[in-house]
């Protein structure tokens, strides 16, 4: 009871934050912090996601392929990155290339860019693929533990 015998009533104060139009110093225009990457960090995430553990066999297939196959397989698969590379960075927003919502994932484009029934084959695909790299690895430490002798 209140302080003349009525109830209170609780009220609840509901506000919700948005960003003022002309932008904000913290913020991006979809709401999520700002980044802060340079050239350089951005240079050096993509150095270790293309090249990664594969370069620790390029000296083995450049000597397998021989001095003329293998600079010339170096070189069509290097045109294959830095092309896949340019559809995905055309593809990270959709509709309006400067001002349209951002995909902050591969599953995120393809759905703004195929949609429907597509979107569960492309991820079916991108899992399928995930399986057999994990089954690769797991074999090849198997492998690598049988020659060690560990099971023994």
């Amino acid at each position: 009871m209140g302080e003349n015998g009525a109830a209170k009533n609780q009220i609840f104060d509901l506000s919700i934050d948005v960003l003022p139009q002309g932008g904000s110093k913290c913020f991006d225009d979809d709401g999520r912090l700002k980044r802060t990457g340079t050239v350089w960090t951005a240079s050096a995430h993509i150095i270790t996601a293309v090249i990664g553990s594969g370069v620790l066999s390029l000296a083995w297939a450049t000597a397998q392929l021989g001095w003329i196959a293998g600079p010339t397989v170096m070189f069509l698969f290097s045109f294959v990155t830095y092309y896949t590379s340019t559809l995905l960075a055309a593809c990270y927003r959709s509709g309006d290339p400067v001002n349209g919502k951002r995909n902050y994932t591969y599953m995120d484009a393809v759905r703004s860019n195929l949609g429907g029934f597509k979107v569960k084959i492309c991820g079916w695909v991108q899992y399928l693929n995930l399986m057999k790299n994990l089954d690769s690895l797991l074999h090849a430490i198997r492998i690598n533990l049988d020659n060690l002798g560990f099971w023994s």
